[in-house]
């Protein structure tokens, strides 16, 4: 095959850009869940594949062209089926869901058979992902025809509720739990789907509309006779809202005890108000409020599903509905700037492009300083047109002026829209170059630097395409403690892409993991074993590992652990019983049975369930053992 140019990226790209939107399909919430999210999974594992082709920019046969356009046909027709299941109506699909099964089986015929026209070996694919693509195929191949086990109750129920004219409570209660169909809100839009699905039709009252009419009253009419003050008047609500309800304890922020407004989620997995745990990060504090385990990253996700049922316990409640931060801000964000500080940036900016050394490094300084202090300022300094001639300053060969330029750019890429500014500036090499020959802040600043940029998926792809990982690996073994950190952060979100993995144990990552994870004191046993439990998904991780005589430590932290780290190494080791029979003879030698049995009965729910698996492979040696 010749390179060329640009042949065949805009099929890539749409592939890429399918797989993508697939991936971000919303949670489905009804009967057709298990088939959706199967099929969701399924077509993400596809992901890598598409992204090394489009990366190789490889000039396709027409042979091979043919496989992948028949596949982009096939992603769309999926887009549109997990479109309708997660938008449509509940009833309809729980009446239709034959019907809609079957069309989820077509999906993966037609992807199974795409993927059996697309010649592999002819590829220039690397032998990762060779593996990976052939191991999704298989699964398509397994799933192609084979039916959904029926769910017999729902069977029951359904029946059960369209023939009867009052049918019992307890079966109206199952159904509006299996069709997610439990509250006012749910109802509306229910309503609303069946109403599209009116108006589809042509307005034709056939059977099963009036069917699905007949046992949608009767579902309605049980929701709002469980919840009463949903549906009552504004009067009523108003009675409502003076007997002052008692707030769930899930929906109050663990530090100021209020009703949370933008809850977001740390490291750690727990729930705060975001204003009240970014003071706590911004004093300087590491560790998680609730827990006190140690912080993995900094990163605050927003938990949506959580702001979603406060507000619709407010709404049910008559609680005035927590107002969106922000907004009472200023529609135009750069108000809140006065101009002398405009004007200073503007002056800063032309030292920077046309001053002397020490000019340069004086700016810098002050630019690092203004992006650390404000959004608005990381805004304002971003628009001026800073990052280009910040970029610039990670060549310079003074020292002070490169530390001043790789941390004013790590400041300025908490603003989302600056990432992509930062990375469509060239930066990411340069920043790995400081990462590798920069001074001890200046490493620690570009690790997390590339921490912040790797949040984007397609980012971590060129970071460790860049050379960083290695570099990392370095920082964490003779980084300061802070370094360690900082390292450790960026390898464990790089390593969330597949292909990062494969790098990250080539360079050697697995010995030094295994030293700060039996280094107690070091304070780096968190992080180790969040990235080993990340390597141990993949093949050549789990070798490593297992070369690394890591039984007796895991038994250790399994035993004696904090729980997110009993969670973690039961998943490395989950990971290392299911293919290699000696790590789990070894790992019963250290009393692996009573530690799993506590495990699974007080662990989190992933390490209950990791613990529950590995006894079963213990269980399933004894039998063996019994047999012969």
């Amino acid at each position: 095959m010749v390179l060329t140019e640009d042949p065949n990226s805009e099929l890539m790209s749409g592939l890429v850009d399918s797989v993508k939107e697939i991936s971000m399909s919303p949670e489905c919430r009804n009967v057709c869940k298990k088939m959706h999210g199967n099929l969701v999974r399924r077509i993400k594992l596809l992901s890598p594949l598409f992204e090394e082709l489009k990366d190789n920019n490889e000039e396709l046969s027409e042979e091979e062209t043919k496989g992948f356009e028949l596949l982009r046909t096939a992603l769309d027709s999926a887009k549109e089926l997990l479109k309708l299941v997660v938008e449509g109506s509940k009833v309809h699909q729980a009446l239709q869901r034959d019907h809609i099964a079957d069309k989820f089986n077509q999906i993966t015929e037609k992807i199974e058979a795409a993927l059996s026209e697309i010649p592999y070996d002819k590829l220039n694919l690397s032998e990762e992902v060779q593996e990976q693509i052939e191991l999704v195929h298989a699964q398509f191949r397994r799933a192609k025809g084979s039916p959904e086990l029926q769910d017999h109750q729902l069977e029951v129920d359904l029946a059960i509720a369209q023939r009867e004219k009052e049918p019992d409570p307890a079966i109206l209660k199952r159904l509006s739990e299996k069709l997610h169909l439990q509250t006012i809100d749910d109802l509306k839009k229910e309503s609303l789907a069946f109403h599209e699905l009116v108006i589809a039709s042509g307005g034709d009252p056939v059977d099963w509309f009036k069917k699905m009419a007949s046992l949608f009253k009767k579902l309605k009419d049980h929701v709002q006779m469980a919840n009463p003050e949903a549906d009552c008047s504004q009067a009523e609500k108003v009675v409502v809202k003076h007997r002052s309800p008692v707030i769930p304890d899930d929906f109050r922020c663990p530090i100021s005890l209020e009703l949370m407004k933008d809850p977001v989620i740390i490291s750690t997995g727990q729930t705060y108000e975001r204003s009240c745990i970014q003071k706590w990060l911004d004093a300087g504090h590491k560790t998680c409020p609730k827990t006190q385990q140690t912080l993995l990253h900094t990163a605050l996700t927003p938990n949506y599903v959580l702001k979603s049922l406060i507000a619709l316990w407010c709404e049910s409640n008559g609680v005035e509905l927590p107002k969106q931060p922000g907004a009472c801000r200023s529609k135009n964000v750069r108000s809140s700037i006065s101009y002398c500080d405009r004007a200073a940036i503007a002056t800063l900016l032309d030292k920077l492009a046309n001053g002397n050394l020490e000019q340069q490094r004086s700016a810098a300084g002050e630019l690092r300083l203004l992006a650390k202090r404000n959004v608005d300022n990381r805004v304002c300094i971003a628009e001026a047109g800073a990052i280009p001639l910040l970029v610039e300053l990670l060549s310079s060969t003074d020292p002070r002026t490169q530390e001043h330029a790789v941390t004013a750019l790590l400041n300025l890429s908490i603003n989302d829209i600056n990432k992509g500014t930062i990375v469509n500036a060239g930066a990411i090499p340069d920043i790995v170059d400081v990462l590798k020959n920069g001074s001890m802040e200046a490493r620690e600043n570009a690790a997390a630097t590339l921490f912040s940029l790797s949040v984007v998926d397609e980012n971590k792809v060129a970071i460790g395409a860049a050379g960083a990982i290695p570099a990392l690996i370095k920082l964490l073994c003779d980084g300061t403690p802070r370094g360690k950190k900082d390292a450790a952060t960026a390898i464990f979100n790089l390593s969330i892409y597949q292909g990062n993995k494969a790098r990250a144990v080539k360079a050697g990552i697995v010995p030094p993991l295994m030293r700060l994870l039996k280094d107690a004191g070091g304070g780096m046993v968190d992080e180790a074993l969040a990235i080993l439990a990340i390597l141990a998904s993949h093949q050549e991780g789990r070798v490593a590992i297992g070369q690394a005589d890591p039984i007796p430590v895991l038994m250790e932290v399994i035993s004696t652990g904090y729980p997110r780290n009993r969670e973690n190494a039961a998943a490395i080791l989950w990971s290392l019983c299911t293919v290699d029979s000696q790590q789990l003879k070894l790992a019963r030698q250290f009393g692996a049975e009573e530690a799993l049995k506590e495990l699974s009965e007080s662990g989190t729910d992933r390490a209950k369930r990791k613990a529950g698996s590995i006894l079963e492979l213990l269980q399933g040696v004894d039998a063996i053992v019994t047999q012969s």
